[in-house]
C-alpha cells in the first residue's frame, strides 16, 4: 500500500515522555512527536489523559503552543482529551486516577477548550452520569468529536449518547471492569449501536483475537479505527517502570501492565505496529486496511483523507 503512513487518535507519549505529566516540556514534547512520526504514524493526537486542573491549564498550553510553532502542525491536527468526564469506579477508571474524574461539566470543558487553544478535536466522556448528553451536544456544537468509553453504560444510555451526537467508542473492551455482567454491559451496547465507530486497539494484548474478529464484523470496516493507545513506556525496552501514575511492568512479549491490579496500562506498541499485527491476522484486504487506519479515524475528527494526502508524501509500506 502507498501511504504517508498511518493515523492515530489515542497517543498518551512516546519513549518515555508522558503528554500527562507536570514535567512535560516544549523540547520533550517534540522529541516523542518527532519519534512517533519516524515510526510511521502519520498524523496524530498527542493525548491527555484524566488529570489535575493544573496539569490540563500547563500542559493544554504546551502541546497547542508545540504544534502552533513548528512544522508539527501537519501531523497534529489537534488533541485528544481522554476524561476527566468519565467513571470513577473500579475498572471503568482504568490506569486513571478517580480522584481527578469529575461529573459533566460544561464549564470546565469550556476551560479546556480555551487552554488548548481551541485544538481539541476528540473527547472520551463516560455515557451513564447525568448531563452526559448536554455536555456532548456542546462538545460536538464546537467541532469536537465525542467517544464513550471508561464507562458502565447500558443500552439505553450508550443510544442517548449517539443521539446526542457521540460518534465513536473508546478502545471498544477495554476500559471496563474484568467480570462484568455477560448480556447488558459497555461492550455489547457499543457494538450494537449502528452509528458509533469502533476504536480499538489492535496490539494483540487489549484485544483476543476473536474478540476482535467479533467486533470488526459486527461493525464493519467503514466503523472500525485502529488505534495504539501507546503509553509513554512505548518504544522503551523490557523492564519496571512508572507511567500514567502506575508501576508497571514491560514484557518482552510488549504486554504493559499494572502487576498490583492486573489492568493493562495503555499500550508498548505504535501505530504500525499495531497495523502490522492486524494485517498478521489476514482479516482484512489491503483497501480495507487503509480505511481503518487511515481514511476512518481522518473523517472521525472531521477531516479529509484525500487533502491530508496532498500535504504527505507518500511512499510503500509492507505490512
Amino acid at each position: 500500500m502507498k501511504l504517508p503512513g498511518f493515523v492515530d487518535l489515542q497517543v498518551n507519549g512516546y519513549i518515555g515522555i508522558d503528554f500527562s505529566n507536570p514535567g512535560l516540556t516544549k523540547g520533550n514534547f517534540n522529541k516523542a512527536c518527532r519519534a512517533i512520526i519516524e515510526k510511521g504514524t502519520a498524523v496524530f493526537l498527542p493525548t491527555i489523559i484524566t488529570s489535575s486542573e493544573s496539569i490540563f491549564r500547563r500542559n493544554l498550553k504546551l502541546i497547542a503552543n508545540g504544534i502552533r510553532h513548528n512544522d508539527l502542525k501537519n501531523h497534529i491536527p489537534g488533541i485528544h482529551i481522554e476524561g476527566p468526564f468519565i467513571s470513577g469506579k473500579e475498572g471503568a477508571v482504568g490506569a486513571h486516577n478517580p480522584e481527578w474524574v469529575k461529573k459533566p461539566d460544561i464549564t470546565f470543558l469550556e476551560k479546556l477548550i480555551e487552554w488548548s487553544d481551541e485544538k481539541v478535536k476528540l473527547i472520551t466522556i463516560a455515557a451513564e452520569p447525568d448531563g452526559a448528553d448536554e455536555l456532548c451536544r456542546y462538545a460536538t456544537s464546537r467541532g469536537i468529536a465525542v467517544s464513550l468509553g471508561h464507562h458502565l453504560a447500558g443500552e439505553e444510555e450508550v443510544n442517548r449518547l449517539s443521539d446526542a451526537g457521540a460518534r465513536a467508542l473508546t478502545h471498544l473492551g477495554n476500559g471496563v471492569p474484568q467480570t462484568i455482567n455477560r448480556h447488558h454491559n459497555p461492550i455489547w451496547a457499543g457494538l450494537a449501536n449502528e452509528n458509533l465507530t469502533a476504536m480499538v486497539i489492535t496490539d494483540g494484548h487489549h484485544l483476543p483475537v476473536p474478540l476482535l474478529k467479533t467486533m470488526i464484523r459486527a461493525k464493519g470496516t467503514g466503523k472500525i479505527v485502529v488505534v495504539s493507545d501507546a503509553s509513554p513506556i512505548a518504544g522503551l525496552p523490557a523492564g519496571r517502570y512508572n507511567t500514567l501514575g502506575n508501576e508497571v511492568i514491560l514484557e518482552e512479549n510488549g504486554r504493559l501492565y499494572n502487576p498490583d491490579t492486573g489492568y493493562l496500562v495503555g499500550s508498548s506498541s505504535n501505530m504500525m505496529q499495531c497495523m502490522k499485527f492486524l494485517s498478521s491476522l489476514e482479516l482484512l484486504t489491503e483497501d480495507e486496511l487503509v480505511d481503518v487506519g487511515f481514511n476512518n479515524p481522518l473523517r472521525l475528527i472531521g477531516l479529509d483523507p484525500e487533502k491530508v494526502l496532498s500535504k504527505h508524501p507518500s511512499h510503500e509500506i509492507r505490512l
